[in-house]
């Protein structure tokens, strides 16, 4: 099966709803989702949205607070961008209906997470991705020139290497002209043939045993890109979120939103002993990456399974209007904030680095863009500062947008594109050779490459991998095309990819912390 469109979305997040919002009606657009439309990353982000809105907030101040959290190595005019344009594509989503709390005056009820100097985290109760996403679902699908498709899984990005030529993306640009699609109802690879590809595919968590991350979130979009031989950048920056539920026998780990912290609740041992003024100044409300490594230090010199997050003092009101879902959640398992301490611990959180774009969102591969979690535009640097993410993909979508009605004029279908060739393939009928090398590569990378890391880890972990890498690639080659096959495939490869540049960063960069690297602290980050 064959289709043509002039936009092809992968990815039904923040990311790839806005932006195929914004070509739609330049064309006539396809969005593909492994999963069902609604489960997303975006779906599941509890705290919210930063931006600007009142004084005595600035730009300046927001721009400062982002450049310390990367801990200077973010681009500064990337930074600039996002955050002069943080405004308008906040108010673009309330123009959309997105419901964000306001407090009794009818101003915005603005939080304050971690490395925030000012209150600018726009919300809806603990549930504002879901919000957001319920809302631009709604709009994309009464959108009469865009068509999801549902359970359909991107397998690979189609370029010249699939016209049997071999570029390298330096002495010959790669170009994208669609990609080979899989439909998970009845085993069919579609060719769907675009003249412009956005990849909008999330973050990679589950490549760690324990992550927030939904269990869709396994790097396709970044390993695809990196297969067609485009430019992957600071995968060593994998953020820990320091508070995520502990609860052993669910997966992925709930998130308890850094807002809680923002409103007053306290990081201790299960002694009940504050702890974070042993690390940072600003305690408990410090840059994740500074607060994920204290907890992990604790846990190592006390020898518990998790710290706890004490929320005991806060009013009633306050937990049940602003935090009912994390409320209703830890009762579940038997925890009543009100009364006693939340049991947390650090779970891998978000992808800072990712596919590498410019300002307009473009990758090093021709007509083809990326947004949102999979993608690398500079602004995260070491460390992403708090309620940021949701923004850049708003941000960037935006000019991806810009950008992609432009190009689009003088763009034609490749037609001579051959469909998928299966040839010689058969069904693999032992799921356990796919099951157990993903619990193997989740316990490497789990092990070896997280929160603390060092050389000989990242050495051992490399080691391993490359037979994990060896046995996959023998069985995908033999294998008919499954989800989860592909799956195992990008996981190993994103892992690769992070396990390689942390091994070429010769020095301790927020998330990227080794102990062969005694820390020099920048200007700005408290030791």
């Amino acid at each position: 099966m064959r289709k043509k469109v002039d936009f092809l979305v992968i990815g039904t997040g923040i990311a790839g709803l806005s932006y195929a919002l914004k070509v739609a009606k330049y064309g006539k657009v396809c969005i593909v989702t492994k999963s069902d439309a609604e489960e997303s990353a975006t779906h599941y982000a509890q705290g919210g949205i930063a931006a600007v809105m009142y004084t005595p907030d600035t730009y300046e101040k927001h721009i400062k607070d982002t450049m310390i959290a990367g801990d200077d190595l973010s681009d500064p005019e990337i930074v600039r961008i996002t955050i002069t344009e943080s405004t308008e594509r906040v108010k673009e989503l309330i123009d959309w209906g997105v419901a964000f709390d306001k407090n009794t005056s009818g101003e915005y009820d603005l939080a304050k997470e971690g490395g925030h100097s000012e209150f600018r985290v726009l919300h809806h109760k603990d549930q504002t991705g879901a919000e957001i996403e319920t809302t631009l679902l709604n709009h994309v699908k009464s959108n009469p020139n865009i068509e999801i498709l549902e359970n359909h899984f991107a397998v690979e990005i189609i370029t010249q290497h699939h016209l049997g030529r071999d570029v390298d993306g330096v002495s010959e640009p790669v170009e994208c002209y669609g990609a080979y699609v899989l439909n998970k109802a009845n085993h069919q690879i579609i060719t769907i043939l675009s003249k412009i590809t956005m990849i909008a595919t999330g973050g990679s968590g589950n490549v760690y045993g324990t992550t927030t991350n939904p269990p869709i979130s396994t790097g396709d979009g970044i390993a695809m890109v990196k297969r067609a031989n485009g430019v992957i950048d600071r995968m060593e920056f994998i953020q820990f979120h320091p508070t995520s539920l502990y609860n052993p026998n669910e997966k992925p780990n709930f998130l308890i939103t850094e807002a809680l912290r923002g409103a007053g609740a306290i990081l201790k041992t299960r002694k009940e002993k504050e702890f974070m003024q042993k690390y940072d100044s600003r305690l408990s409300l410090a840059p994740r990456d500074i607060v994920a490594r204290a907890i992990d230090n604790e846990l190592k010199l006390s020898g518990d399974d998790y710290v706890c997050l004490d929320a005991r003092h806060l009013p009633m009101d306050v937990i049940l209007n602003h935090f009912p879902t994390i409320y209703a959640k830890c009762l579940s398992i038997g925890v009543d904030m009100t009364k006693m301490m939340i049991p947390v611990v650090p779970a891998a959180h978000y992808t800072c680095g990712g596919i590498k774009v410019d300002s307009y969102s473009r990758t090093t591969i021709k007509h083809c863009f990326a947004s949102g979690e999979c993608s690398s535009t500079g602004l995260h640097g070491a460390n992403r500062l708090a309620s940021n993410s949701l923004l850049e993909s708003l941000v960037f979508s935006h000019r991806a947008a810009i950008a992609s009605v432009e190009e689009i004029k003088s763009l034609a279908f490749k037609d001579v594109i051959p469909d998928w060739d299966d040839k010689g393939t058969v069904f693999n009928e032992e799921m356990i050779l796919i099951t157990q090398s993903i619990k193997e590569l989740q316990a490497i990378m789990t092990s070896y490459v997280g929160i603390v890391r060092s050389n000989i880890r990242l050495k051992r972990a490399s080691d391993r991998l490359q037979i994990l890498e060896q046995e996959t690639e023998m069985l995908y080659e033999k294998s008919v095309v499954t989800e989860k096959i592909c799956e195992l495939r990008n996981m190993i490869s994103v892992a690769s990819l992070i396990i390689t540049m942390a091994s070429n960063r010769k020095e301790s960069r927020g998330l990227h912390h080794s102990i062969d690297y005694p820390r020099s602290y920048s200007t700005g980050r408290a030791k």
